[in-house]
């Protein structure tokens, strides 16, 4: 038999002897020791089990979360006893973290707000710090560690309680606790005193058993044996009813917990069993009252009586707090009463004095800037009844105040503060256009600060001279040196105030009639419309696109375009050219992307010439205006012809202009987006007049990357191969344009791809044909070529669903002859429904299907050309619905082109046709003669970027520098053709053979580098 089972034979033996008889022997003490061995083993595993059982209790969130902040502030408040700020430090983050966790928090506002016993940590640790950091001597004894502890812990204790600073000041007024706070926060300090005596006592229990073990004690060894036993079997027992019922075990547990306290009690005093069973009677009576925690404590708890409230004397409290509240109301209205009629007697000295002293504190640390509004606002309504020169000073130090709430770079104006704004623009504006004739009307000039004593009624002076007047007197004789103020007019004592209001009027009455119509302020007009304009622009930035705040907003335009129209007029009237310069562009930049249509509905059906202004406009920023705003006056005069469809007069402004081959050192990447912007819209121009290779040079910039929309400022890319930093995101957020301004990307791609599909797919027919037209013809899009055939690569191939989808099967049926089916697809896209105007979407689709034609008959005749000897021209206008005139031109356009080797017999009006191939050393020669070409060019282009100049048209030819260059002049503006009329930009026939870099060079847009400022 193993000896764990003898151990515990021995043990049985040995409780049945007990009980039989009460003597024993030395063979039985033996016995009885290893008994008592196997008992403890039992006895051990039982603990076992009952800890793994009690770890295993369910707690609630709230019980969790206030365990974890109580065993923290445990933590600090034990390291202040001895002084450790480190720990101190730690554990008093731990605490704040739990408290700011966002699940704590809903915890915690749940179950009542933030823990009053917390509150009361906050306190007295913000006391004890303090306290600490006054005693200097100490520290100065502390180590590094330390002391960087206690200082941070003084700042984040400063930056922390400020969340906390109302319940933390209701505390200090009223420390003491109420029943149901000492019940739901109970002092941690008595707390701890009595969770340490408890586990003294348990230890003490624990300690005296053992000895009474070693002793061999018969009766207290039996006593105690038998008392553990009966603990632990109702422990059992709690444990196993807390399975069934929560209720039933919460109350076996309750009641052990009694018993075990009343045994501790009774060992601790010595005193008598019967003695112990009273007084755990008495104090199971007393516990029996009390919840909670405070079931679990062990200390003399008193339960204080619930107190019957007297309802009549509540009654009688409240009565008295009503009447109190109604004598103090009338007491604030009387006073209230009596400050306007105070503010009624003040005279315009009194004003600017308690104005300079409002702006004097304006940027002092611990100053409401709100209040200060409040305030100047105030003084602003009271200023209006003695004109101008008082009220527009007050205005101007109002609108720098309002402009004080925008405190960082990313926020926005407020759209009350920002209305109020307006509105004070606007009272200072009408007042300078308020007369009939220019010197009868106001104006503003530089303030004088040399007025200050007489605005300010020399208060300062006079109090710092006084004590200097007094001399050997003291600063007790001071009151007795006052000065009485007599008017040297009528010899009557007057009072400071009165003082500086006679002064200024004769001030005011010694100016000449200009002087007198020039109000001196502080702060720009210019300025103040600047910043005003850029805040509208940021609230429509910030505010979602999609909700009614953004119509509503927009409608603030209008008046804000009124406004700068105001002060526009006023800079021309005071002969400030530069500042009304910068008011013309303001106007422009809010007018050149509105069409004709949207205008004369928003102004209620007036027509306005908007050509005719911003044409005007323009031309004054052209003559009075910095180099960045004759750029961007440019690019908004080329983009508002664009819109209109006047693509002729706005290519002719971009190439007179050569923004293009400037527009890379400009250095503002706004200026850049305007320019990608104008481009994109030039290339819409296009497409609509049919003029499909400029559309496709236009646009090919913009739509050959993934990044359009940051090129265009309408959205932020997401590139999975490259990280910005927050700077660099914060900066294109800033720089975006706002939603009503935005270019719509399908349209874009819509005429792009068409655009492309229309010059591709005849060059993808001679190529695949191998005429011999086709000697290595190069790509005209590889964006087209490579969406084309990624579409062909696809397995199946559904119905189209977007708008590359639609293109692609319109490209299929084109490539197959199909031109009907083709032209039913793309003139059924939805997104011609976005072109603004009368009749457009008619306009384009009958332009497409014109274009659609053409090219069926250009890529039929690549395509098939070979199979045939002859064509009949009533034939091919039977097959693609064309005139013979239309058939006629074209087909003469590539025979003198040598796209097709063919020639027209008249009398039968058919085309012969004739098949030549070319030779592998023609085909070789063409080749070098291409790219001798494409190098010569790009060795000129080089020479002239790396010198400086440029050709210039002079005459018959073209000069560089100081030598004509005739005949190379003449070749190039013989070759010009399409887009471009000058020396570096040219766009020869598609029939023609392109050398250099192609053509329309200059309405590429060649700046496409938008990112992070470059």
């Amino acid at each position: 038999m193993s000896r764990f089972w003898a151990a515990n034979e021995s043990s049985s033996e040995e409780s049945s002897s007990d009980e039989s008889s009460g003597s024993s022997s030395v063979s039985e003490d033996n016995n009885r020791k290893v008994g008592n061995a196997g008992g403890n083993r039992w006895l051990e595993f039982s603990d076992d089990s009952d800890s793994e059982e009690e770890v295993r209790v369910v707690k609630s969130a709230k019980t969790r979360t206030f365990e974890s902040l109580e065993e923290s502030i445990r933590k600090v408040r034990n390291a202040m006893k001895i002084k450790d700020y480190a720990t101190i430090q730690s554990n008093y983050e731990d605490s704040m973290k739990t408290v700011s966790s966002s699940k704590s928090k809903a915890i915690i506002e749940m179950h009542g707000g933030v823990p009053r016993f917390f509150i009361r940590f906050l306190c007295d640790l913000e006391d004890y710090i303090v306290e600490r950091k006054k005693d200097k001597a100490a520290f100065k004894k502390l180590s590094a560690t330390q002391g960087r502890a206690l200082n941070r812990m003084g700042l984040t204790l400063k930056k922390n309680n400020k969340t906390f600073e109302k319940l933390m000041k209701e505390y200090r007024e009223n420390p003491t606790v109420s029943d149901d706070d000492e019940a739901e926060g109970p002092d941690l300090e008595e707390e701890e005193d009595d969770v340490i005596k408890a586990k003294s006592s348990r230890v003490a229990v624990e300690d005296s058993d053992s000895e009474d073990e070693s002793d061999s004690d018969e009766s207290g060894s039996s006593s105690s044996s038998s008392s553990s036993s009966s603990s632990s079997s109702s422990s059992s027992s709690s444990s196993s009813s807390s399975d069934d019922d929560e209720s039933s075990s919460s109350s076996s547990s309750s009641a052990s917990s009694e018993e075990d306290k009343a045994e501790s009690d009774s060992e601790w005093e010595s005193s008598s069993s019967s003695s112990s069973d009273s007084e755990s009677d008495a104090e199971g009576g007393a516990y029996s009252q009390l919840k909670g925690r405070a079931l679990w404590l062990k200390r003399n708890t008193v339960v204080k009586e619930k107190v019957v409230k007297d309802k009549e004397g509540r009654g009688k409290a409240r009565a008295e707090a009503k009447a109190a509240a109604a004598v103090a109301k009338a007491e604030l209205t009387a006073k209230e009463e009596d400050a306007k009629e105070n503010e009624e007697e003040m005279s315009a000295a009194v004003l600017n004095r308690k104005c300079k002293e409002v702006v004097m504190s304006r940027g002092r640390r611990g100053t409401d800037t709100r209040e200060i509004l409040k305030q100047l606002e105030k003084l602003s309504k009271l200023s209006v009844k003695f004109g101008p020169r008082v009220e527009i000073p007050i205005l101007m130090h109002t609108i720098t105040a309002q402009f004080d709430l925008v405190r960082t770079l990313d926020d926005y104006m407020e759209t009350p503060v920002w209305t109020s704004c307006i509105q004070h623009l606007e009272r200072v504006a009408s007042v300078l256009e308020d007369g009939d004739k220019d010197s009868s009307k106001y104006s503003l000039g530089p303030a004088n600060t040399e007025d200050d004593d007489v605005m300010i009624g020399n208060v300062l002076s006079k109090g710092t001279n006084k004590m200097k007047d007094v001399g050997d007197l003291g600063a007790v004789n001071v009151a007795a040196t006052d000065v009485e103020l007599l008017n040297p007019h009528t010899g009557e004592p007057e009072t400071e105030d009165e003082r500086a209001e006679r002064l200024r009027l004769e001030k005011e009455a010694n100016m000449t009639e200009e002087e007198r119509r020039t109000i001196p302020v502080v702060g720009s007009l210019s300025l103040f419309m600047n910043r005003l304009d850029e805040e509208y622009i940021k609230s429509l930035q910030r505010i979602s696109s999609h909700s009614v705040d953004y119509i509503v907003r927009l409608r603030d335009e209008a008046q804000l375009v009124r406004l700068l129209t105001k002060v526009y007029n006023y800079f021309i009237r005071v002969r400030s050219m530069s500042e009304a310069a910068e008011m013309a562009l303001r106007r422009i930049e809010h007018l050149y992307y509105c069409h004709d249509t949207i205008v004369d509905k928003v102004n209620g059906g007036d027509i306005v010439d908007s050509a005719k202004l911003i044409s005007d406009l323009c031309t004054f920023v052209y003559q009075e205006g910095t180099d960045r705003s004759k750029t961007r006056a440019m690019l908004c005069h080329i983009y508002h012809h664009a819109l209109h469809d006047r693509f002729l007069e706005a290519r002719d402004l971009l190439l007179m202009s050569h923004l293009q081959d400037n527009i890379a050192n400009v250095g503002d990447v706004s200026t850049m987006i305007l320019f990608n912007r104008m481009m994109t819209t030039l290339g819409l121009a296009a497409f609509r007049l049919g003029r499909i290779w400029d559309a496709h040079q236009c646009l090919s910039e913009i739509c050959s990357g993934k990044n359009h929309r940051e090129l265009l400022a309408q959205g932020l890319s997401n590139n999975r191969f490259t990280e910005k930093s927050a700077e660099v995101e914060k900066a294109e957020k800033r720089r975006q344009v706002p939603y009503h301004q935005h270019i719509n990307l399908d349209l874009v791609e819509a005429c792009h791809l068409i655009s492309a599909m229309f010059l591709e797919v005849p060059n993808m027919a001679a190529v695949e044909e191998g005429s011999a037209s086709s000697r290595r013809i190069k790509i005209i899009s590889r964006v087209f070529r490579k969406q084309y055939d990624m579409y062909n690569r696809q397995v199946f191939t559904g119905p189209p669903e977007q708008i590359r989808d639609y293109i692609m099967c319109a490209t299929k049926a084109l490539i197959k002859g199909d031109w009907k089916t083709c032209a039913q697809l793309l003139t059924g896209l939805e997104v011609w429904n976005l072109v603004p105007g009368d009749n457009a979407v008619e306009q384009i689709q009958k332009m497409l299907i014109d274009k659609i034609k053409l090219e069926g008959l250009r890529t039929f005749l690549y395509a098939y050309s070979a199979h045939y000897d002859s064509l009949s021209l009533g034939q091919l206008c039977d097959m693609f619905d064309l005139s013979k005139n239309e058939v006629h031109s074209n087909v003469s356009k590539m025979m003198i082109n040598r796209e097709i080797h063919a020639s027209w017999d008249q009398p039968t009006e058919t085309i012969v046709l004739r098949k030549v191939e070319a030779s592998s050393l023609q085909i070789l020669a063409l080749q070098f003669a291409e790219k001798t070409a494409n190098l010569v060019e790009a060795n000129e282009r080089l020479l002239d970027a790396r010198t400086g100049n440029f050709y210039v048209k002079d005459g018959e030819g073209y000069k560089h520098g100081d030598q004509q260059v005739r005949g190379f002049g003449q070749r190039r503006s013989n070759a010009a053709a399409g887009t471009g009329t000058g020396p570096k930009s040219y766009a020869p026939h598609r029939g023609q053979k392109r050398t250099g870099r192609g053509g329309g060079r200059t309405q590429k847009g060649r700046h496409r580098q938008t990112r992070g400022g470059q």
